[in-house]
């Protein structure tokens, strides 16, 4: 079966969905890879190291194309050039992008959309959301070291003694609890605070303080995510995270939701109690953001001084790493599904993670959150 792998718009993705590892493995299924010249070179992955791959000079894949890798949803002119009736398997981004399916389903795609993997066991090796979180939890710790006035770690000197920075840290998810063990490890006090009381353990054992606010009933989803609090909730946490937002060097905001608008954590009320040369890194900034006043792929002082800094998608500042992440998520799920006699991927109806994932199938835009 031939499989062909886009080349992401170098200005925007530096990742790429197939490594030189996963064509290896992907070879190994019986595969027959193809790719534009420079496929992996944003991710410094040169041509030469994907042994077996078949390099073009067309960006367009070939005729007989019939597995499609991306990381970023295609445009209009990608899925015009797609082979009809070919798979796809990308980040989709469809509750923003609801216009690219019908585009699909006119083109006979099958489009599994990588974001909506489901949280479970057998799935966890093809989260994509989950492993390029934990990216994004690193890196920002790592922005917000290089953005504020002093150092993360105590350090004696004959000078005198330098205090450890204070890092505080809102949402003890994948991406938050990276971040924690991050900033530990570079010698920070760090507090978190997760309106999930079951995680109060996980942040324990990375050595942070488990911040406690009395919001009343709380709780997580069947797949582990935080459940929307209400009105008055909010209000408490608020006032909750004022103090401990004041006595922090850097705050990192982590609640970001796929497929609604992420709620703001930090307000301007909680900015300004913080002390000047503060660093807030809103993990949140391409859906809404968490932090009033963050703006995508921006920095923006206010007038106390605090930096807020809204860079997305901060896993792409490790983009070998994150390839290496994603592009595996994606070779476990071809893995799995693959059917080892026909040498073909198939895509039974009566599995979970695909009812999950498929969004487009036979035409027809078949995903029940899409189909009406």
């Amino acid at each position: 079966m031939h499989c062909f792998t886009y080349r992401e718009d170098p200005d925007q993705e530096p990742r790429v969905a197939l490594t030189p590892g996963t064509a290896a493995r992907l070879k190994r299924l019986g595969c027959a890879l193809y790719a534009p010249t420079g496929v992996g070179s944003q991710s410094h992955f040169p041509d030469e190291q994907y042994v077996g791959v078949t390099f073009l000079q067309s960006t367009t894949p070939p005729p007989e194309a019939r597995i499609l890798l991306k990381i970023q949803p295609p445009t209009p002119d990608e899925i015009a050039g797609m082979p009809k009736g070919a798979t796809l398997l990308s980040l989709l981004d469809p509750f923003r992008r609801k216009e690219l399916l019908p585009l699909l389903a006119e083109r006979n795609i099958n489009a599994i959309c990588l974001e909506m993997i489901p949280r479970s066991t057998l799935a966890q090796k093809m989260d994509v959301l989950s492993s390029q979180a934990n990216l994004a939890g690193y890196a920002a710790v790592l922005q917000a070291a290089r953005e504020i006035p002093t150092i993360l770690p105590m350090m004696t000197t004959p000078a005198g003694t330098l205090q450890p920075a204070r890092v505080f840290v809102i949402g003890a998810g994948v991406a938050g609890l990276q971040a924690i063990a991050t900033a530990k490890r570079l010698g920070a006090r760090v507090e978190a605070f997760d309106t999930r009381p079951v995680v109060e353990e996980q942040v324990k054992s990375l050595g942070a303080k488990f911040v406690k606010i009395d919001l009343g009933n709380t709780g997580q989803t069947h797949q582990g995510y935080a459940k929307e609090l209400t009105e008055e909730q909010i209000s408490r946490q608020r006032e909750g995270m004022k103090k401990i937002c004041g006595q922090s060097q850097i705050v990192i905001t982590t609640a970001k939701l796929f497929g609604r608008p992420s709620p703001i954590l930090v307000t301007s009320e909680m900015i300004a109690a913080m002390q000047p040369g503060s660093v807030i890194v809103d993990l949140a900034a391409e859906t809404g953001g968490n932090v009033e006043g963050s703006r995508p792929n921006e920095n923006v002082r206010t007038a106390n001084g605090v930096l807020i800094c809204g860079t997305t998608a901060l896993e792409r500042t490790v983009p070998q790493h994150a390839s290496e992440m994603f592009a595996s998520n994606v070779a476990h799920f071809l893995e799995h599904f693959w059917n080892t006699e026909t040498q073909s991927l198939e895509l039974p109806e009566d599995d979970e993670i695909i009812r999950a994932t498929v969004l487009t199938k036979n035409g027809q835009v078949v995903h029940p959150a899409f189909s009406t």
